[in-house]
């Protein structure tokens, strides 16, 4: 490398760049696969240099033609001398000077392409050059011949050299960049692979067993292990029996092209490769391919595809036949193109054999230590494999540091560069359109890891926050838009499926603790601070926040989690633009903030208490002097110990109440609900067990619009005057079993659009006027076992368009059939599944 440093236009810094890097890696930990990587870049690229700048000086090529990476070379030694000379402590730096470093590498790469391009142009050259000195020579006499044979010996070392560039220019397209051919073999898995037995049998048997299923989607997170599970089940004895040699492996680049792709299946079966003039003629080659193929089937993979890149799959879905099947890997999960299958996370067993075998750890040698090195890892296998390699052959004082750090709620994406690139690309992906989808993912960091969030929760943070998302189901598309990008996982625990009726409050939504960790390290990196996350230290917090010196935060989003009561003052923080509060605790009793009563402009609380029992709840008079709160959600908080002391939510909207206590709560309260609520227009009761009979009181609330009252299995009376509450739309009483009627007043609820008695097994009759319900459009009484005969009433229900029933009660509305139109009523068969048990673990 010394000789390089006296060369032309790039040998001297790219000398320079080398000998920083060679130094740097031996000094940083943060950055040094990356680093490691670009130092084996340059070692590949110093004979190419060397030879090409004394080339282009013989030759007199001019030294613009490399002028912009000799400019990104002289600026690689100051980014990697401030990549050596960045403190953990600023960590949240690490991604972009990362991100420089892949430029760096992107920059070397494009100089590889760019001096083969050279190569191969000073090669014709030399070759039009012989070709007129053999012109030349012919036309003297017979001394010249010998010149001739120079000629030609200097052109056959000159193609030699090129060989041994080792990659063949294929095709130089107008704007000169170079394109490899399609490469369709299947590559190597690597040397050890755990945990893809039971994956590999479930792949075959959806993709291989199943007639109707010719494109299935292999989808997780980066670094889950979809490439290695592709490579296995193309090696698997039982494929390669089926598909013998018509197996094609294609990782889908950027580049990448439906043209491209076809082009490299033609190049397996023959010599030369056909320039498509579009993609009919490419989709026209395929089919007459397959069709020659017959009874041989082929199999075509495709690795890595991301969202811009599905077009390839909808020219591919085109071309459906019997012999063609397709597996696709894919952080999204395309589910218009094709079956689904999710790669879970590996067990604890599988984790640990991966652990030991990335850090030459042998068996039973310090196996607690270990066991708690991996456990933040939660199975997710690049994390497992990254952690280990940086352990591998250190001493045991650096395996306890690591299980230190994390026992103290150290981030492995702050430890572990390499693990956070590979999650941010899917981040990195979301084009200007989708940055909505990026916002939303970061709100999510706003709960505790392990624990499932509430999806109505996401709904009223959303709903507040964006514009776009002021309904309900437009929250829930875009946590569809996340699990279809491997962001987020959506549990479902309802146990039937009911299309349009806007009951969110039994939909979860789980995230990999990793997944949740580059959300909050994300919201670090924000300039603007629209999220600011406070995590489990108690007080102990950083100085910016609570040092009035330090230039003021002024967060949208809100989020503090602590064991017991967050007692600190946030003096930098501009308290009154705080539209939403989440608060996260795990104690029998829990004080609001004294600082909640400065957040003017708060929109949404949201409070949590992940232990057991029901907390008890103090400072709720703090919230009487917001004048802009719509929205409160409780989770499992004693009721009473908020009603104690006078209290008057004028702008509250909607509250949500869910596993906490209410004893008797409304009946013995200091204050009138109806004037604390004079606007509340929306009331949600979900799981409190010990509700038995709700209120007179209630029926005051003349502004409800929303009355839900779910799975409170006590319950066994409405109020006889709930006829009051005019503006009803939607009356939800779904799983309620010990409701026995509803009262006669009912009818009275003319602007009733949907009622919900699903899962009321106790319910024995329905109300005699009830035909009276003029507006009513929609009831769901699935379930309702002990419900004999209907009032002949209902035939008056004129805007009836949905009954929705299981095989008993339809036979209810056989009577009446003659009345109704087509289709209103609907049979909804019951799904069975343990999804539900995820309600209840935390």
């Amino acid at each position: 490398m010394a000789d390089l440093a006296a060369g032309g236009a790039m040998g001297v810094p790219f000398t320079m760049l080398y000998e920083v890097i060679k130094e740097v890696v031996i000094k940083t930990s943060m950055f040094r696969p990356l680093l490691e990587e670009l130092k084996s870049k340059i070692e590949a690229l110093n004979p190419l240099i060397a030879q090409m700048d004394s080339w282009n000086k013989v030759l007199d090529r001019p030294e613009k033609e490399l002028r912009q990476f000799k400019v990104q070379m002289e600026k690689g030694p100051e980014l990697i001398t401030k990549c050596a000379n960045l403190s953990k402590w600023k960590s949240y730096k690490k991604y972009k000077y990362s991100n420089q470093l892949l430029e760096l590498q992107n920059s070397l790469q494009n100089l590889l392409f760019i001096l083969q391009w050279q190569q191969a142009r000073d090669v014709k050259e030399t070759l039009v050059v012989v070709k007129d000195v053999e012109t030349t020579v012919q036309r003297v006499d017979v001394n010249v011949a010998v010149l001739k044979e120079e000629g030609m010996t200097y052109m056959k070392e000159t193609l030699d050299v090129v060989r041994n560039i080792g990659t063949v220019v294929r095709r130089i397209d107008k704007k000169g960049d170079v394109q490899n051919p399609i490469v369709s073999e299947v590559p190597e898995p690597p040397l050890v692979t755990v945990g893809l037995y039971v994956p590999l049998r479930e792949l075959k048997m959806k993709l291989l067993k199943n007639d109707n299923v010719s494109m299935l989607v292999l989808t997780a997170p980066g670094g889950c292990g979809k490439t290695t599970l592709a490579t296995k089940f193309c090696q698997d004895e039982e494929v390669k029996g089926i598909f013998k040699n018509n197996i094609f492996f294609v990782t889908v680049t950027k580049k990448s092209t439906f043209n491209l792709i076809v082009q490299g299946l033609h190049q397996r079966k023959s010599t030369d490769i056909p320039m498509f003039q579009d993609e009919v003629t490419a989709v026209k080659w395929l089919r007459i391919f397959l069709m020659e193929e017959g009874q041989n089937p082929v199999l075509l993979v495709l690795d890595d595809v991301w969202s811009e890149s599905k077009y390839i799959l909808e020219k591919f879905d085109e071309v459906k036949m019997p012999n063609f099947k397709i597996l696709v890997t894919s952080r999204s999960q395309f589910p218009e193109y094709g079956s689904v299958y999710h790669l879970k996370s590996l067990n604890d067993r599988d984790a640990m054999t991966l652990f030991r075998h990335s850090a030459s750890l042998g068996d039973g040698q310090w196996n607690n230590l270990a066991r708690e090195i991996v456990a933040p890892c939660k199975g997710y296998p690049l994390a497992i494999k990254v952690v280990g390699k940086s352990l591998r052959g250190k001493p045991i004082e650096f395996w306890r540091k690591r299980a230190l750090a994390w026992s103290k709620g150290d981030s492995i994406i702050d430890s572990e560069t390499e693990v956070l690139l590979r999650l941010q690309t899917s981040l990195d992906a979301l084009d200007e359109k989708e940055a909505f989808i990026k916002e939303c993912f970061l709100d999510l960091g706003s709960f505790p890891q392990d624990q499932r969030i509430p999806a109505a929760a996401l709904i009223d943070m959303w709903a507040e926050l964006y514009e776009d998302l002021d309904k309900d189901f437009l929250a829930i598309t875009n946590v569809y838009e996340l699990t279809t990008r491997s962001l987020a996982d959506l549990v479902v625990t309802r146990k039937e499926t009911v299309e349009d009726d806007d009951y969110y409050s039994e939909h979860f939504v789980t995230q990999h603790d990793l997944l949740r960790q580059l959300a909050v390290y994300q919201a670090k990196l924000d300039p603007s601070k629209k999220r600011l996350i406070i995590g489990n230290r108690g007080d102990n917090l950083p100085k910016c926040l609570t040092e009035q010196k330090h230039q003021p935060i002024k967060p949208r989003l809100l989020s503090i989690s602590s064991d017991e009561t967050f007692s600190t003052n946030l003096h930098n923080i501009q308290l009154a633009d705080v539209e939403v509060l989440v608060l996260n605790f795990n104690t029998k009793s829990y004080a609001l903030p004294e600082f909640v009563e400065k957040m003017v402009n708060l929109k949404v609380l949201i409070v949590t208490n992940h232990g057991f029992i029901p907390a008890e709840l103090s400072n709720f008079h703090l919230l009487d002097s917001l004048p802009n709160l719509k929205r409160i959600r409780l989770e499992r908080v004693s009721i009473p110990s908020i009603t104690k002391h006078p209290i008057q939510l004028k702008s509250l909207k909607k509250i949500s109440l869910f596993m906490c206590s209410i004893g008797e709560a409304f009946s013995s309260c200091s204050f009138q609900i109806s004037n604390a609520l004079p606007n509340l227009e929306e009331l949600n009761i979900d799981y409190c067990n010990d509700l038995v009979k709700l209120p007179e009181e209630l029926c005051n609330l003349v502004r409800l619009k929303k009355l839900s009252i779910t799975n409170c299995h006590k319950l066994s009376a409405l109020p006889q005057d709930i006829g009051k509450l005019v503006k009803v739309e939607v009356l939800r009483l779904r799983s309620c079993t010990d409701l026995v009627k509803l009262p006669c007043s009912v009818k009275d609820l003319k602007r009733l659009d949907f009622l919900d008695i699903s899962d009321c097994f106790s319910i024995v009759e329905l109300p005699e006027d009830i035909g009276e319900l003029g507006s009513l459009r929609k009831i769901n009484m699935r379930q309702c076992s002990r419900l004999q005969e209907l009032p002949l009433s209902i035939l008056d229900l004129q805007k009836l368009e949905e009954v929705i029933c299981d095989e008993e009660t339809a036979g209810l509305w056989e009577p009446f059939s003659s009345g109704l139109c087509n289709g209103v009523v609907k049979e909804v068969k019951e799904e069975f599944s343990l999804d539900w048990l995820q309600k209840f673990q935390y």
